[in-house]
Formats: C-alpha cells, sequence, structure tokens
C-alpha cells in the first residue's frame, strides 16, 4: 500500500467548497491489491471533493477499458469499465465503515485515502459473467468454442433408448 500516496487527499488545507482530483488507474494499482482478474486496464477516474464545515462528500466517476478473459473461451478482451459511486465522509470518535454510503472517520485526521474506494468501485461495475463479444455475435473463431459444439451436437445425437423409453412414458402419463 506505500505504492498508493497519491491517493492520499490532505483535505486539512483546501478551502471550503468543490476541488477536483483525476486518477490515471493501472495495471500497477490493482497489483497493489493483489488482484489479477485485468491482464491490462486504462481507467481515467474522476473525484469531485466538495469539503463542507463539517462532512467531505466525495463523487467518483470512472471511465475506461480493462483486458479481461472470457469465461466461454478464456480469450482475453477489452471490457469498457463506467462505474460511479458517492460516499459522505463525517467525523466521529473512532472509524466506521459499515455503511457503503457513509464513512465516519476520527477526529483529527488530516487526510483521507481513496485508493480503496476507487478499487472496489472498478471491480463492482465488472458483470460477474464476462462474455467476448465475437461469442454473442458469432464472429470469433477459437479452437474452444470449436470443441464446445463439438461436444454439443454429440449430446443431441446419441440418446440412450431406455431414457427414450422412460421420455415417452412420461409423455403419455401428461397426455391422459
Amino acid at each position: 500500500m506505500e505504492n498508493l500516496k497519491e491517493f492520499n487527499i490532505s483535505f486539512v488545507g483546501l478551502k471550503l467548497g468543490k476541488h477536483k482530483f483525476e486518477y490515471q488507474i493501472d495495471k500497477k494499482f490493482f497489483e497493489d491489491f493483489q488482484y489479477d482478474e485485468f491482464q491490462n486496464s486504462a481507467i481515467k477516474v474522476v473525484l469531485n471533493f466538495e469539503k463542507k464545515s463539517n462532512m467531505l462528500n466525495l463523487e467518483f466517476e470512472a471511465k475506461g477499458n480493462v483486458t479481461v478473459a472470457c469465461d466461454v473461451t478464456n480469450e482475453p478482451f477489452e471490457l469498457a469499465v463506467k462505474g460511479n459511486l458517492s460516499i459522505i465522509v463525517k467525523f466521529g470518535d473512532e472509524f466506521n465503515n459499515d455503511n457503503e454510503e457513509l464513512l465516519i472517520i476520527p477526529y483529527g485526521t488530516f487526510e483521507l485515502n481513496v485508493a480503496q474506494l476507487i478499487y472496489e468501485m472498478i471491480v463492482l461495475s465488472i458483470p460477474t459473467k464476462r462474455i467476448h463479444p465475437g461469442v454473442e455475435d458469432g464472429t470469433l473463431q477459437s479452437d474452444i468454442l470449436k470443441k464446445l459444439e463439438q461436444y454439443q451436437e454429440k449430446k443431441n445425437e446419441i440418446i440412450d433408448p431406455r431414457w427414450a423409453k422412460l421420455k415417452e412414458i412420461q409423455t403419455n402419463k401428461n397426455i391422459e
């Protein structure tokens, strides 16, 4: 986490009002979190930071691309990333991040590291099932896809006669 110092925001010296911070997120950022799902990444994060007398209002927006492996073919492809996150930071007796929209930091804290918030926003914006666009539109030529199609056809061709007879009994039962 030593490499994430650039994500420290020293808010004590900031004037009341709105401030803007921009970050370029690359593969190294995710390596610092031991996250290796992305082969590459190029994401721009904009933080609109509003300092008020008794709280901080943080609005994150992320746009960019990550290179991930397809869940079907394991082929790498560029996946567009778009995410946003709103957090209110208040001051209290002790640190508390139980609420996803409210962060409480101890009185006397003079800076805030936003790296964890950026990391979570980006990772949670990635779909759980990642499918190469070529698989969806049928343009991807891959040995794995050919093998999958080969097995799919075999499954439909060979039917055990015992199962066919049981299926026939079941359908006759539904007719009666």
